[in-house]
């Protein structure tokens, strides 16, 4: 019987993807071809009945264009009142993302999805406000025309004429949860649009000899009808996925049979004006395929000579394949086809989409340039399929960010800048060099002279690259010709021969100068992938050895300012998990926008599409159980944000530090969880032995003295002494209780004081046996040392207290007679404490210490009174002297605690006495 269990890892992700789909609202769309096919009357109709069937619905914005039709729609329904901005002098109403976060009804309507918010808002475009609403967990209705797809932008451009600047991203529409479809034939809505119940009459004019044109809605309904049906295929295949498992109905638990797609796309992003519409082609082939893409841009040594606006302009197509769901990279290397052939292999893509490049005409057909890019990708690359996409003029141009247009300028300015002094030190070179050979004329071959002037193309180009590098070989020829082909001073040539000498001295100029600059081009390429991985190993080998938050917050800000530069601040939470704001904010820090990133876990500010005139950027610190603060960065070139390499080694860095503060806080949990466990057991442990070994001589106390009132005069002082014997054991019990707090509080602040005299260990053993002999209860002791035992220096009351225990635990749970010994070594003085009983339990076998610990016996179930604390007291004595105590089973029957002291030899007497 086959096997039907189904995939542990897909039943939880699909089981984490319902639990975020049950938290997250519903979308909505109404979707359509053009304006005025009914889709916002449609809306406000299936709202109305909403409200009868008792849902709370609110209008959050609907444009009615002037239409009374859609106008009367409104009577009855909820609206939520437009937020006032001022601009340009001059006041502009926008919906209130704020009011319908804070109202919170069941189905909120949100008219026009491809809006551009005005300037102030805090998301650019309307449909991002409408995501915020979804994350919120409100219902969301809206509504949306085929031409503002953005993946279809350049196609519905190309059919219309017409260039839609607002877009909406594929993926927004892809993740509705409904999709309905509203639509009429191109001469119904040509009727209407006369009628006036599209645009009022002059509107409607010029629309219906534009963009309303028979044939353009004929095409506009084709497109939305596919469009629509690709998303209904999503369902059906999302569906069929559901009901393939075991626990699905009507399949009988069979599995889905895989679809055969083409594999992943690669879009080729190029400099050229087309670049965009490569990826929309991408994106619109992907979502129709239902595969994965990607795209890449490489940056070539010609292509990094672009000016800033070129680079802002690819930059922001490559935003744009982020936001259709690509994953994007930039490459880097002299041969186009090669590193794209390569990157299609190493992502395992099927299909190469290009920009068509125009045709090459005159003499740079026969250059190696010149070749086109689907002729050596075929020739690199003869598996993949590659598909060319024809350029289209109406399409929509593509804002830059906000800041290119202020640094474009400064930037290019400052690579002039930079340029001039190379030109100026080849010219320069090229007259040192003719001064240094001239007075060598005479004593040098000519072509010695032309390789001294090679050398010096070589040192221009390694230092200036290749302009300088060509200025310079140019130089050195016309200077060779001047200077030193007969005849001298003069362009002349004698000999026709030298005209082939300078063809060769030219063009290895340039070759060399070329060469040169490439390896000096891929060197700074290495240099900066070696700066990346160098950052973030740094950072990976200091955070782990961080302990504390604090130490996690300097090391991540310290390694995000040392490689994006400008100023960094990481941001941690505090006990009740709400963002801490800095101390001391720095210029144009905004907390609110920070909180507002922790919150919602997404990126803000700078270079994002939320709040994007910020000049922080604002990333949220995703740890693998949530979100741990947030890292905010002003960095020193906020171009650097828009390179996917760098806004990868920001993220991955941002995930280092949230790992890390997550690891530090789990760290702090399970210290605070063994604290708590090890108070509990010793709070269990002293409440045992309040309740038994206090209790017990109490008991005996009350006991005894309620008998003196009855007894006989002649059986009062038996009842004494055993009143005093029972004192005395619930004296020693509280001594021992107050002597380990005394001594743990003295150690862990590191002041136990220790009154160290010299001292005679006769006379500390025999006054340590006297004071046990109530505890001995008549049991022998014997004692055994060297007559000659010299004088130790100790704490004569501690070390007395020590032997005491060490004897009263032998007469518990030992048997006659007791040994005491002490024996001196060189550097040591060894006391032994032995009994002759059943010796140590074989449960402590191997692990004798453990005798020592606080609230610890022997055995835990013992009639034998005792609290524990005895042992303890002794080590914390015994390593207050720099000593050690053991523990270990006798050999001939027994147990035997020894105690090592430290020593050194006793001073003369004379000295002694001082």
């Amino acid at each position: 019987m086959p096997e039907t269990r189904p995939d542990p890892d897909a039943l939880l992700a699909q089981l984490r993807s319902d639990e975020a789909r049950a938290l997250r609202g519903k979308l909505r769309i109404y979707f359509g071809a053009s304006a005025g096919v009914g889709k916002t009357w449609a809306m406000l109709s299936a709202a109305r009945r909403e409200r009868e069937a008792g849902r709370d619905v609110l209008i959050g914005v609907v444009e009615t264009h002037g239409r009374s039709e859609t106008a009367a729609l409104l009577a009855g329904l909820d609206t939520l009142p437009l937020r006032e901005l001022p601009y340009r002098g001059r006041t502009l109403a926008e919906f209130d993302l704020d009011a319908a976060l804070a109202r919170k009804p069941a189905v909120l309507l949100v008219d026009e999805l491809a809006h551009t918010n005005a300037p102030g808002s805090r998301h650019a475009k309307r449909w991002q406000d409408v995501q915020e609403l979804l994350a919120a967990g409100i219902e969301v209705w809206s509504a949306l025309n085929v031409q503002h797809l953005e993946s279809l932008n350049g196609t519905v451009g190309a059919i219309t004429g017409v260039r839609v600047h607002e877009t909406v991203p594929d993926t927004v529409l892809d993740e509705a949860d409904e999709v309905v479809l509203v639509d009429v034939t191109p001469d119904e809505l040509t009727a209407r649009l006369a009628a006036g119940k599209v645009y009022l009459p002059q509107q409607a004019e010029r629309a219906a000899q534009n963009f309303f044109r028979k044939g353009n809605l004929i095409a506009l309904r084709e497109i939305a009808l596919r469009r629509t049906a690709e998303h209904v295929e999503d369902d059906v295949r999302g569906w069929r996925v559901e009901q393939s498992g075991p626990g699905g109905n009507g399949q009988g638990g069979a599995a889905l049979q895989a679809w055969n797609t083409s594999g992943a796309i690669l879009a080729c992003v190029g400099p050229h004006e087309g670049a965009a519409q490569t990826v929309r082609t991408a994106a619109r082939l992907a979502g129709q395929l239902n595969v994965r893409w990607h795209a890449a841009y490489v940056e070539t040594p010609r292509l990094q000579r672009l000016d800033a606006a070129e680079r802002d302009r690819i930059l922001a197509v490559l935003k744009l394949a982020e936001e259709l769901g690509a994953a994007t990279a930039v490459l880097t290397g002299a041969d186009v086809a090669e590193q794209l052939s390569e990157q299609a292999r190493r992502l395992n893509c099927a299909t190469l989409v290009i920009g068509r490049t125009e045709p090459v005409t005159g003499w740079r057909r026969w250059a190696k340039s010149a070749v086109p890019l689907s002729s050596a990708l075929a020739q690199r690359a003869p598996a993949l399929d590659i598909l060319e996409v024809g350029r289209v003029d109406s399409a929509r141009r593509l804002s830059q960010s906000p800041f290119a247009a202020s640094r474009a300028d400064d930037e290019d300015d400052e690579r002039a800048h930079a340029r001039w002094p190379g030109y100026a030190w080849a010219a320069a070179t090229s007259i040192a060099l003719t001064l240094f050979c001239t007075p060598l004329t005479g004593v040098l071959e000519l072509s010695n002279i032309v390789m001294l002037f090679l050398l010096g193309v070589v040192g221009v180009a390694m230092r200036f690259g290749r302009g300088p590098s060509a200025l310079a070989a140019m130089l050195n020829v016309a200077a060779f010709d001047f200077f030193f082909v007969a005849p001298r001073l003069s362009f002349a040539v004698s000999d026709v021969q030298y005209l082939l000498t300078f063809a060769v001295m030219l063009g290895v100029g340039l070759l060399v100068g070329q060469l040169t600059a490439g390896l000096r081009f891929a060197a700074g390429v290495s240099t900066s992938r070696e700066r990346r991985a160098r950052s973030l190993f740094e950072l990976t080998r200091e955070l782990s050895a961080a302990l504390e938050s604090t130490q996690v917050v300097t090391l991540g800000t310290a390694a995000v300012q040392a490689h994006f530069g400008g100023h960094a601040r990481v941001l941690v939470t505090d006990a009740a998990d709400q963002l801490v704001p800095p101390a001391d904010p720095p210029p144009g820090f905004d907390a609110q926008v920070a909180d507002w990133a922790f919150r919602h876990g997404q990126s803000a500010g700078l270079a994002t599409a939320t709040l994007a005139a910020q000049p922080w950027h604002y990333v949220p610190l995703r740890a693998p159980m949530r979100v741990r603060g947030v890292l905010a960065l002003c960095p020193a070139r906020p171009r650097w944000l828009m390179i996917p390499e760098q806004a990868q080694q920001l993220d991955t860095l941002a995930r280092q530090i949230a790992i890390a503060l997550e690891r530090v806080h789990y760290v702090e949990v399970a210290q605070r969880a063994v604290v708590e466990m090890e108070s509990e057991r010793l709070r269990n442990a002293l409440l045992g032995a309040i309740s038994h070994d206090v209790r017990t001589p109490l008991t005996a106390l009350i006991a005894l003295a309620e008998s003196l009132q009855t007894l006989p005069p002649e059986e009062h002082g038996e009842a004494a002494r055993a009143i005093v014997a029972q004192a005395h054991a619930l004296h020693a019990l509280v001594s021992n209780l107050l002597d380990m707090a005394r001594l743990e509080s003295g150690v862990a602040g590191g002041t136990v004081n220790l009154r160290r005299d010299w001292q005679s260990v006769e006379e500390v053993v025999g006054a340590a046996i006297r004071a046990a002999r109530p505890a001995l209860r008549g049991i022998a002791v014997q004692t055994a040392w060297d007559p000659e035992l010299p004088l130790v220096e100790f704490d004569a009351v501690l070390i007395e207290r020590v032997l005491v225990n060490l004897l009263e635990n032998a007469a518990k749970y030992g048997a006659a007679p007791i040994e005491v010994s002490a024996r001196a070594e060189p550097a040591a003085l060894v006391l032994t404490v032995r009994d002759h009983g059943p010796g140590l339990p074989a449960a402590l076998q191997g692990r004798e210490q453990t005798l020592f610990d606080k609230f610890t016996r022997g055995e835990a179930e013992s009639a034998t009174p005792g609290v524990g604390l005895g042992l303890a007291i002794c080590r914390a004595v015994v390593s207050a002297h720099g000593g050690e105590i053991t523990a270990a089973n006798a050999r001939d029957g027994g147990a035997e605690f020894t105690v090592t002291l430290p020593r050194r030899e006793p001073p003369e007497p004379a000295e002694a006495q001082l």
